[in-house]
């Protein structure tokens, strides 16, 4: 999750989303592909999105979220393993999301080498409860399914 500031793009599932506020962070903050990044990764058994790209490394700053996911499917893909599907969620009070899901997909599948059917993402809101229902800030919640040929170092 990422509070929502002025003064920053929205960027979620990789694209350009209008809205008054982004979302901060020290990469482009898109909080929904860190979580998918965070679940391929886990799948895998090789850390977290924090290990490979350190906000403490100024190379990451503002640096587009798609690169972590084009990151986590290379490594998939050294270990000789296939990302079988994405199951997402983003908790959102706004902007409405919908009309933006296709583009999304898209541009998450592209990103893990992937077809659009085999990534599912979805949006909530809050209920108007918490920081999230006060729009303060996006949220997102990952699952992937990952088969591997064999366990490899």
């Amino acid at each position: 999750m990422h509070p929502l500031v002025a003064g920053r793009k929205l960027v979620l599932g990789g694209i350009e989303i209008p809205h008054a506020k982004g979302l901060a962070g020290h990469s482009d903050a898109d909080a929904l592909c860190h979580a998918i990044a965070d679940a391929v990764y886990g799948a895998l058994g090789v850390g977290d999105i924090g290990q490979h790209f350190p906000n403490t490394d100024k190379a990451n700053k503002d640096r587009s979220s798609l690169e972590f996911l084009r990151h986590a499917r290379d490594l998939a893909k050294s270990k000789r393993a296939v990302i079988v599907n994405i199951d997402a969620t983003v908790i959102a009070q706004e902007p409405k999301l919908m009309p933006h899901m296709p583009k999304m997909r898209a541009a998450v599948a592209e990103a893990l080498g992937m077809k659009p059917e085999q990534v599912g993402i979805k949006a909530t809101t809050n209920e108007h409860l918490g920081f999230l229902g006060r729009g303060e800030g996006i949220a997102a919640m990952a699952v992937a399914s990952v088969k591997m040929d064999e366990w490899t170092d």
